[in-house]
């Protein structure tokens, strides 16, 4: 198939190292290794491709075509710039259909992100629209939207004129039935790239080792890590706490170690790259996503996945989707959210306990390589769309 592949959101770069730029370099992989030529249309390239997409791109079998939006300050202004963007947008893709036609559309769903569903309802041919989180009501809690009706608007029109709506977990899936509640909606959590987690090797007497990996804010509850790490070396001395990643919370968590009397066992290593995540990983035994007790229910978090597929321990909050991808005690541990010592005694109990942690990070290894990797993922969502992703195979039914 020739795919439109759009992501109309500026705050994506889809080459880059976020989360949600991995999962589109993801679902682009899985759709070029399947034999598709695909045709980018985004905000914000973010650099150039690299490793499989950048021999795609080489190739010709993917095309990227960005179309920036320039950085104004104004929030009006900014919104008005994005809107006007669609429309080009739209008429680019009608142009590129008229030379040589497409077979489908995949749109990431974005506030006032309409291009790639209008076009493909004019050009009568299929849509999905991959919906991460209900933008509106996230827009206007955790940032500034002043076009609010528009962007209410958009997101009704969008999930009407998709041929298939794909979400990332039931609460998103909830707000879109909101939205239009004759869409055809289906709930597809995200995946993870097993192949790039080798199994790793445990270095034997190895201080037990605590890390998080991931963006430092304040929604991924990382402070009452930083207590329960410090409940826990009251029984464990040796225990070290990693914590990967940058962000706004960086010099708080800092601070609270020194506070915490664990400064000299905690290792802060800042930004990586997404390539050196699995190393990282590797270092851990316990790998914890301790969100808290009232952050948003709808994300499918990327670095629960990695946990899962790298051999660490996942332990996780018990919130939003979290139950659905850690079953507990079969393929790691749950916890109650913004609870420290429940945080600490399941560390503790990991501690204590290598045969466990191996069972259990074994266990949690071999349920992402059997369901969820990212084909996996791709191929469920084509599948519900009644297309297939190899050219052999019968689409689903």
């Amino acid at each position: 198939m020739r795919i439109a592949y759009v992501c109309g959101d500026p705050g994506i770069p889809v080459f880059g190292a976020k989360g949600a730029s991995v999962h589109v370099q993801e679902v682009l992989r899985v759709l070029l290794a399947a034999g598709h030529e695909v045709d980018l249309h985004c905000r914000r390239t973010g650099g150039e491709p690299r490793g499989a997409l950048a021999r795609a791109h080489d190739d010709g079998r993917l095309r990227v075509h960005p179309a920036p939006v320039t950085g104004e300050s104004d929030v009006r202004q900014r919104e008005r710039m994005l809107m006007a963007a669609e429309e080009s947008t739209r008429r680019a893709l009608l142009a590129a259909h008229a030379d040589r036609p497409f077979d489908l559309v995949y749109e990431r769903y974005a506030l006032f992100a309409i291009a790639g569903t209008s076009f493909a309802r004019e050009a009568a041919i299929p849509s999905i629209l991959e919906v991460n989180a209900p933008l509106p009501i996230e827009q206007a809690r955790h940032r500034s939207l002043v076009h609010a009706d528009t962007a209410d608007a958009v997101a009704r029109a969008v999930i009407s004129d998709a041929s298939l709506v794909a979400c990332v977990s039931e609460p998103v899936a909830a707000w879109a039935r909101t939205q239009a509640p004759a869409a055809r909606i289906v709930v597809e959590p995200n995946g993870v790239d097993i192949d790039r987690f080798a199994t790793p090797s445990r270095s034997a007497g190895r201080p037990f080792t605590v890390g998080f990996v991931g963006t430092l804010k304040p929604w991924h509850g990382t402070a009452h890590l930083v207590d329960a790490f410090a409940l826990l070396t009251r029984r464990r001395p040796d225990a070290r706490l990693v914590i990967v990643g940058d962000g706004p919370e960086r010099a708080a968590l800092e601070r609270r170690a020194v506070e915490r009397g664990v400064a000299d066992r905690t290792v802060f290593t800042g930004a990586v790259d997404p390539a050196d995540v699995p190393e990282q990983l590797a270092a851990l035994d316990a790998a914890v996503a301790p969100y808290p007790a009232h952050g948003d229910p709808y994300f499918s978090p990327l670095k629960v996945l990695e946990y899962l597929a790298s051999g660490a321990v996942a332990v996780a909050s018990r919130v939003g989707q979290l139950p659905e991808l850690v079953a507990d005690g079969r393929t790691g541990l749950l916890v109650p959210p913004s609870d420290p010592e429940a945080l600490a005694a399941a560390l503790a109990r990991l501690a204590a306990d290598p045969g466990l942690r191996r069972s259990l990070a074994d266990a949690a290894r071999d349920d992402v390589a059997q369901t969820r990797t990212w084909r996996h993922v791709v191929r469920r969502t084509l599948g519900a769309a009644g297309l297939p992703l190899d050219p052999d195979e019968e689409a689903a039914a």
